[in-house]
């Protein structure tokens, strides 16, 4: 399938003369069309179809359909009926009022063609050209980022029942490709276990010899598959398994399959496969919330003027927000939409992520550096905390409350970045306040920053008793609306689509759509529009100049 592009497409006359009629006012997908004129063009895609082959349908009209459905939770059947039937629709893509439209699995592969290469980053980046070349976003502003959880489209199994739907899904996998090799090797037990999908009760009744056996049988087709036909070791469904019997089996010394357990090297919870469906999904543990699927972490500008745009949307699999933050940054450097300041949460911040962004970026990281770590002396408040010694970095010296100092000044690469300064056992064994220092036998260690860092970290923590700060933090907040928005009113909480590329393709339509549903609905020039005006008590509160909370609305 090939791309033969169509350049200078006009909106027919008698689309545009009804969809004005029937929508004075417009809508979102009359917006695009009219401010933008489209959000792309099929010269956009022609990189990513091959040259020669029968031409396909505009992948630019393919593109904004897909961003509508997101825009208007619609499924593919959905959004495929309102090309046929909506008329803004009709107007948007510039169709005649009797274009019967396209089949809705059409849009089923225009999103795999998209989910590789990065292509969905790719889509976003057009989009946000465009609004760049109208205006509507500029670069070293101020944006804000915040994360959020999504589940996995995929149920959430038991170990038990993870094993045994593998299994079956590998079974069904080679029924279907090579049936030959389950021919002496599937018995009726086979079929009473892998014969529908696996459903169980909390309390499953030998859940131990049920496990092994799954394993068994596991062992079993594999060996088979890979005896009679090699070839069919590379299905997907095969793979998978071969994946989970080593996550979850190994031969004891009498060569015996046996379930593992911690101490024979079960890997962690977050590392191992949650389903054989979507083997990206992973278990994610954050504070008290815990669930299988990937974290979202979502990015808009803030500026104290015009409308809030999406600039990136990144999907991981990680807990650390503060991994996606390098990510985050080259991705807006490409767009050449990097922020003069960047407001975060303490999950994206630390003294070395604050000094990479301001060296690489030039861009001002605004968040609370996370909490200090746990300290016994400073949660029950006794004793000598790492902030009571004295840190002399000309010297190279560190000076204990009591002025025993110590020369042991090393950087050790595992504590990196990290320096170490550990007391002489002469300081600290004679020290009457040995007890509140120190317990057990060795002498204190103090670990700190660098100079460079250790100034950043007592800047930072100092600017968070400044109002200003305060003042300019307090617009972060906002952010965790428009996470609300997503997730609630885009449906963005559980997936649609199994793996990570397809998941973030899902992402980032639904932050495009929702660009265009906030830019749409912003007040044009000439409307005469006019914010409430103050209440009785709020205008008696403004004459004898109470404090105005900042929600209040600005009366004209």
């Amino acid at each position: 399938m090939s791309v033969r592009p169509r350049s200078g497409v006009e909106i027919p006359e008698l689309t545009a003369r009804v969809a004005r009629a029937s929508n004075p006012k417009g809508t979102a997908a009359m917006w695009v069309r009219d401010r933008l004129d489209g959000l792309w063009s099929d010269e956009d895609f022609v990189a990513w179809y091959p040259r020669d082959g029968r031409a396909g349908i505009s992948p630019a009209q393919l593109a904004t359909v897909s961003v509508l459905q997101f825009l208007h939770n619609l499924s593919d059947r959905q959004a495929a009926e309102a090309v046929c039937c909506r008329i803004d629709f009709k107007y948007a893509l510039g169709l005649e009022l009797d274009d019967p439209g396209f089949h809705h699995s059409v849009l089923g592969d225009f999103r795999e063609r998209l989910a590789r290469e990065g292509r969905a980053d790719a889509l976003l980046d057009l989009a946000l050209e465009r609004l760049k070349a109208a205006g509507l976003v500029r670069e070293r502003g101020r944006q804000r980022t915040d994360s959020t959880r999504i589940l996995s489209a995929a149920r959430v199994l038991t170990r038990l029942e993870l094993v045994l739907e593998t299994v079956r899904a590998a079974v069904e996998e080679v029924a279907r490709t090579a049936p030959e090799v389950l021919d002496g090797l599937v018995t009726a037990e086979w079929g009473e276990r892998y014969g529908r999908q696996v459903r169980m009760c909390s309390q499953p009744s030998r859940p131990v010899s049920r496990l092994t056996q799954a394993g068994l049988d596991a062992h079993a087709l594999l060996t088979a598959v890979g005896a009679q036909t090699p070839w069919c070791q590379a299905g997907r469904q095969v793979r998978v398994l071969r994946q989970v019997l080593l996550q979850q089996f190994y031969t004891d010394a009498g060569d015996r399959l046996r379930p593992r357990d911690e101490k024979a090297g079960l890997p962690p919870a977050g590392r191992r496969i949650q389903s054989p469906y979507d083997t990206d999904a992973r278990y994610v543990s954050r504070n008290d919330t815990k669930w299988t699927g990937y974290l979202a972490h979502v990015t808009e500008t803030c500026d104290d003027e015009g409308t809030n745009v999406i600039t990136d949307v990144a999907t991981l699999v990680s807990a650390g927000d503060i991994k996606a933050l390098p990510g985050i940054h080259q991705r807006l450097a490409h767009r050449r939409l990097l922020p003069a300041q960047h407001l975060v949460d303490a999950g994206y911040t630390s003294a070395v992520a604050i000094d990479d962004t301001a060296r690489a970026h030039n861009t001002e990281l605004v968040g609370p550096l996370a909490a200090r770590g746990p300290n016994r002396h400073r949660k029950q408040q006794t004793g000598f905390a790492r902030e009571d010694f004295a840190i002399d970095f000309d010297h190279r010296t560190v000076t204990c409350p009591n002025g025993k100092v110590t020369a042991n000044w090393v950087q050790a690469p595992a504590m990196a970045p990290y320096l170490v300064a550990r007391f002489h056992k002469n300081h600290c064994a004679p020290c009457p306040d040995r007890s509140r220092c120190t317990s057990g036998a060795s002498p204190r260690t103090i670990n700190f920053l660098p100079r460079h860092l250790h100034q950043i970290q007592a800047k930072n923590r100092a600017d968070q008793h400044d109002p200003a700060w305060l003042r300019l933090y307090h617009s972060r907040s906002g952010v965790e609306g428009t996470v609300n928005e997503i997730v609630n009113g885009h449906r963005m909480r559980r997936c649609r689509y199994h793996q990570t590329a397809k998941v973030h393709l899902q992402h980032v339509l639904t932050a495009i759509a929702i660009n265009i549903q906030r830019l749409s609905e912003q007040d044009p020039d000439t409307s005469t529009y006019r914010p409430r005006p103050p209440t009785a008590f709020q205008q008696y509160l403004q004459q004898r100049e109470f404090p105005r909370p900042m929600w209040w609305r600005q009366g004209k």
